[in-house]
């Protein structure tokens, strides 16, 4: 393939709220269940420093708390351990040059109890399960539960947790946080009829069913700095029994519109149409980019060649690109050269252990 014929922007240096980077690549959160008891270790140390030469990574989904754990082996982000843990890897990553936000994951009702913490609880905005099951080391696949319908003082404490979560991350040395309001979890539960049938202020109109993802958005943001805050969104999404409605657009149009008003430094916008998701209509990404007022990033399957073409029409800032850097930790040194990429192996994705992980070659 030869990109003479315009100017390249993929390795172009951009600006991302307090930090240079120096190309729009992006390294998308993946889920990589690697955390022996929730904490990171120097295996996600090596892991996420191997691949530091992304203009941005992303980290895998991050428990706020021991609620947000649904998933096996998943890290958090609220214990001393944690903190500890994260401190390792920011500073790996920092040595090789790199930046990186931690993502911030509240699965909510996309859980199961056997992989909790003692105490811990599924909750979610409605007493509403989710279809289908959850893996677990102890007892294999089981049923979502039905979780239980958060009240007032849940939600107040749930944005508590996302706020030490996101001191914490500051504190381990982290460049920002990115808030996972995506892919049928918790913040998106709220966004969403399919898992939100409240009726309080919480619930039924746009503006309520976004109230609790602005809230987050504006402690969070008080907190760490806006310029040091993003987020996932997945409107027309699937994942986790969502479901797109007559509101839809009107919802995340109104959403970005207040995220720019808090100075976020980045929306993260998911289209997994490529992965068999619903097709994402073109106004709803065109409507989000021309309401928000921060840098936009680009998700969804993308290769080089289509990466360079968005970027030229100016449909976003940044590209993320999630499967490809797993099999690939050199990736952005790969695409400038236009060279070859390795396959992932789907089977080592979520699985313990070194295989899939950290013996991929390193150029």
């Amino acid at each position: 393939m030869v990109y003479g014929a315009r100017m390249t922007t993929l390795f172009t240096p951009f600006t991302l709220g307090r930090l240079q980077l120096p190309n729009r690549i992006v390294m998308a959160p993946m889920t990589r269940s690697r955390a022996i008891g929730n904490v990171p270790d120097a295996e996600t140390a090596k892991y996420y420093a191997s691949r530091a030469s992304a203009g941005l990574l992303i980290t895998e989904g991050t428990a706020p708390s021991p609620n947000g754990l649904g998933y096996a082996r998943i890290p958090g982000l609220y214990s001393p351990a944690q903190i500890a843990g994260w401190r390792g890897v920011a500073t790996a990553v920092h040595a090789a040059g790199g930046r990186i936000f931690v993502q911030l994951m509240h699965t909510g009702r996309v859980a199961a109890v056997q992989n909790l913490p003692a105490g811990g609880r599924i909750v979610a905005p409605s007493a509403i399960a989710a279809p289908g099951k959850m893996y677990t080391d102890t007892a294999g696949m089981q049923d979502h539960p039905v979780p239980a319908a958060m009240t007032e003082a849940d939600i107040t404490a749930t944005r508590a947790e996302l706020v030490h979560a996101s001191r914490s991350a500051i504190e381990a040395g982290l460049d920002g946080v990115e808030l996972h309001g995506a892919n049928g979890y918790l913040l998106e539960q709220f966004l969403n009829t399919a898992s939100n049938q409240r009726t309080d202020g919480y619930g039924g109109s746009v503006e309520n069913r976004a109230r609790f993802v602005l809230e987050v958005a504006r402690d969070v943001a008080a907190a760490i700095g806006a310029d040091r805050l993003g987020i996932r969104l997945s409107p027309f999404g699937a994942n986790g029994g969502m479901v797109a409605d007559a509101d839809t657009e009107k919802l995340y149009t109104h959403l970005a519109t207040e995220l720019a008003k808090l100075g976020l430094a980045y929306i993260h916008m998911v289209d997994h149409s490529a992965m068999g998701a619903p097709p994402v209509p073109p106004s709803m990404p065109a409507a989000v980019r021309a309401a928000f007022t921060g840098a936009y990033i680009l998700s969804g399957g993308y290769d080089r060649e289509r990466a360079e073409a968005d970027l030229d029409a100016k449909k976003g800032d940044l590209v993320a690109f999630g499967r490809p850097f797993l099999s690939n930790p050199h990736l952005v040194q790969k695409l400038e050269k236009n060279v070859e990429l390795l396959p992932p192996t789907p089977a080592t994705f979520f699985t313990p252990g070194e295989p899939g992980y950290n013996d991929w070659p390193l150029a």
